[in-house]
């Protein structure tokens, strides 16, 4: 259910690896995540803790669902000696292709102890949308 891209072309170009650069460091950045499903519908839970729900952003286009967010850095530094610090700090964005039974317009989020969960439900028609079968003729 990863949004994911192909490289075209047959040979990597010199470029290529400045290119998908940034790509890769947004996945380093990029939360973990999860997905599931049941008989009704699909979840898609992402560890986001620290975030403020202010700082998130969700989309659906044309069935990708992206997630933004960021996380503000609290750290002050007056009078404290520092000896190491792991957390992290910045933005990050996930998307995810919803399959072609997920309703996108009954989507919804719940925000609870640092984990953001979407629950997209399942439509009854499993036809993609637009989709109609087309009758074969007989001539």
């Amino acid at each position: 259910m990863v949004e994911t891209s192909h490289k075209s072309g047959f040979l990597p170009s010199l470029a290529d690896p400045f290119r998908t650069f940034g790509a890769r460091v947004a996945d380093w950045f990029a939360p973990a995540s999860e997905a599931s499903a049941d008989d009704g519908a699909y979840r898609i839970s992402m560890e986001v803790p620290g975030v403020a729900e202010r700082d998130i952003d969700i989309t659906l286009h044309e069935g990708v669902v992206t997630i933004t967010g960021r996380k503000e850095t609290t750290k002050s530094e007056k009078g404290e000696t520092w000896f190491f610090s792991e957390r992290e700090f910045g933005s990050f964005s996930r998307s995810f292709r919803l399959p072609p039974d997920a309703d996108g317009d009954g989507i919804a989020a719940d925000l609870k102890d640092g984990v953001l969960t979407l629950t997209v439900p399942k439509r009854g028609d499993t036809s993609p949308e637009g989709a109609r079968k087309v009758p074969i003729g007989r001539r």
